[in-house]
């Protein structure tokens, strides 16, 4: 026990001296000395008391609630205090009824501290009417010069979905001239700044990403947390390349980046696979002494794994000084995604042993390393340990990792099966799941009948048409590839094209299908994948043409097949770095057969490692073969 005793021989508080109390039980017991000695009759004394049980890391609202009711008369700071607790709690509304009672109290009224909670309530609780009301106050009491009040008026209105309220006041308040440019004459105090952030964040909210980014490079001033929203904001709506530019802006304007950047922009290099960046980041943390708590750290394990360094995944891992569901999960995630499925299991063992009880993602972790390795009775053995000792019900997703696991396996039937007797109702990734294990075995009978649901599931969705297509050329039906390509063309409906892409210096390089190579110094890429491909057929390498999906002559299909993206990526890595370098390649599809067999001997024609990750996991390639073990 940590408590502290309080008697009556405990040296006197006074609400300039620093609060005794650190827990709950502290402060009852101080609570009730405070009694005995009559000292709770000082308002001061009241109000600090308040404050520890309404806003503390303990805080306890009810208490709270108690302590105000039983004040002579509280005051100012007191009503504050609590209206700030309540609309902070799972009932704002309860905060409005406070303010109602404080405005019924002759012996105070609210200041610029009070409007503030009180809008924050109303935009929690999305109460536009009273917002307006409050709004109206705040003008009589002579606040709406204030600029603490006018931000969170503004962020009331946004709160509510009153964008043209919300922007209507912004305008008033930063353009004194009403025109539509930006003057150093009408440059405010820091809190326009703040409210400058509150609009822009406003439109990122409802995805006017234009509107926010044009309002962002007008700002007169930016803090950290402008940068902060615009980077947020481009990485969770996935544009990714988008974050990652801005980040780099922020570094050129020589703008200290803080806890809450890293955590924004690490998910957005770490869909880029941009290495480089996220390795300055984590030395960035280090060095300016960020803690690396289960948030930042797991950001930071997830960026090193989907950037194809998983021992330095591990390492961070490792290095956490506490681990939590969260943690666990995420370097699961990544020793599953890169194919290791025994560290995976191993893994799972250690966090059991550590007494942290596993969650969904937890499972769908583990699930898809059993997928990624062929393991069906381990995926199985998962998925019941799931439900019957976890006691988890298993989601969507989880299904769609069983239905990956036995399809892959060609357990076709069972696959389907499952889906078809799933007790919630299956989406379209589970479908294309189905769907791709028969493009992958050739099954184009169950292939057919499970692309035509999706096309009923999603019809705009290119991804059921395309792999018809891709079974039906794989088969020599090219009446049946036209019939679906006239289907897409009627209905507008276009592939989505190959994109491979790689981090130098810094910099991504993106690399599309059959481009015709309008990159930097072109022929010298062209060059090198003539030489790459000289060299492969000196081996004994043979195109592998049935991966062309075309009716063309097979000299046509052999000359597409070297410039797939993955290949384009891989040749502008060996011009632009030395010898024994790794290669880090990212792509948006899953790659290829012939790309897969190529790269392999790539891997020990140029004695390179390289590191491949499509759209379902890594590939390793070192000395001729692959960590895959060919099973993807």
């Amino acid at each position: 026990m940590n408590s502290t005793i309080f008697t009556s021989t405990t040296s006197a508080w006074t609400p300039s001296s620093s609060f005794p109390c650190k827990t709950m039980q502290d402060l009852k017991q101080f609570h009730a000395q405070m009694i005995k000695t009559t000292e709770i009759r000082d308002p001061l004394a009241a109000a600090e008391l308040l404050r520890f049980t309404a806003l503390s890391d303990h805080r306890d609202l009810d208490y709270a609630g108690k302590i105000f009711r039983n004040m002579r008369r509280p005051n100012c700071f007191s009503y504050n205090t609590l209206i700030r607790a309540l609309s902070e709690s799972n009932d704002p509304c309860d905060a409005l009824l406070v303010f109602v009672e404080m405005l019924g109290d002759c012996s105070v009224e609210p200041n610029r501290f009070t409007f503030p909670s009180v809008f924050k309530a109303c935009g929690r609780a999305e109460r536009l009417r009273e917002g307006r009301q409050v709004h109206g106050l705040a003008v009589k009491f002579g606040f709406d010069g204030d600029e603490f009040v006018v931000s969170n008026v503004v962020r009331m209105y946004l709160s509510c979905g009153t964008m043209e309220d919300a922007h209507r006041l912004f305008y008033r308040r930063v353009f004194a001239d009403g025109c539509g440019g930006v003057s150093d004459k009408n440059r405010r105090v820091d809190g326009d700044v703040v409210l400058w952030n509150v609009m822009i964040d406003g439109y990122v909210g409802i995805g006017e990403f234009e509107v926010a980014r044009k309002l962002f490079d007008e700002m007169p001033q930016r803090s950290v947390v402008s940068w902060n929203v615009m980077i947020a904001g481009y990485a969770q709506s996935g544009q990714f390349k988008e974050a990652v530019e801005l980040f780099r802006e922020m570094q050129m304007a020589e703008l200290a980046p803080n806890y809450v950047t890293l955590v924004s922009v690490l998910p957005a290099m770490a869909r880029l696979g941009a290495l480089e960046l996220g390795k300055w980041v984590h030395l960035y943390a280090v060095r300016n002494n960020i803690r690396i708590d289960d948030v930042l750290g797991s950001a930071l394990i997830d960026m090193y794994s989907k950037c194809g360094s998983i021992e330095k995944a591990l390492q961070v891992f490792d290095e956490l000084p506490q681990r939590n569901v969260i943690t666990w999960s995420t370097i699961i995630a990544g020793l599953a995604m890169h194919g290791r499925a025994k560290d995976v299991h191993d893994c799972f063992k250690d966090m059991e042993h550590a007494g942290v009880s596993p969650s969904e993602v937890t499972y769908i972790g583990l699930l898809t390393a059993c997928s990624h390795a062929g393991l069906i009775d381990e995926g199985r053995w998962f998925f019941d340990h799931m439900v019957n000792v976890a006691g988890l019900e298993p989601r969507v997703e989880h299904y769609g990792c069983m239905v990956d696991l036995l399809g892959r396996a060609g357990l076709l039937k069972e696959a389907e099966d499952l889906i078809l007797n799933m007790p919630i109702r299956p989406d379209d990734v589970i479908w294309k799941a189905l769907l791709g294990a028969c493009k992958m075995h050739g099954n184009v009978e169950t292939g057919k009948r499970v692309a035509e649901h999706l096309m009923e599931l999603a019809p705009h969705d290119s991804g059921s048409y395309v792999a018809l297509s891709n079974m039906y050329a794989a088969s020599g039906n090219w009446e049946g590839v036209a019939k679906v390509r006239l289907k897409m063309k009627e209905m507008d409906i276009r592939k989505d094209p190959g994109c491979s892409w790689i981090e130098l210096d810094g910099v991504i390089h993106e690399f599309h299908v059959e481009d015709d190579i309008r990159h930097l110094k072109p022929e010298k890429i062209r060059s090198m994948l003539q030489e790459m491909s000289r060299n492969l057929r000196l081996v004994g390498y043979k195109p592998n043409t049935t991966q062309v999906l075309t009716n063309i002559e097979e000299e046509d299909k052999e000359s597409s097949l070297n410039y797939h993206s993955e290949k384009m990526a891989i040749a502008f890595g060996l011009i632009r770095t030395s010898p024994q370098t790794v290669l880090r390649i990212s792509k948006n599809l899953r790659i290829c057969e012939d790309c897969h067999s190529s790269i392999k001997l790539i891997s020990k024609i140029y004695n390179r490692k390289i590191i491949v990750r499509d759209r379902k996991r890594f590939h390793h390639f070192e000395n001729g073969s692959c960590s895959c073990m060919d099973y993807w």
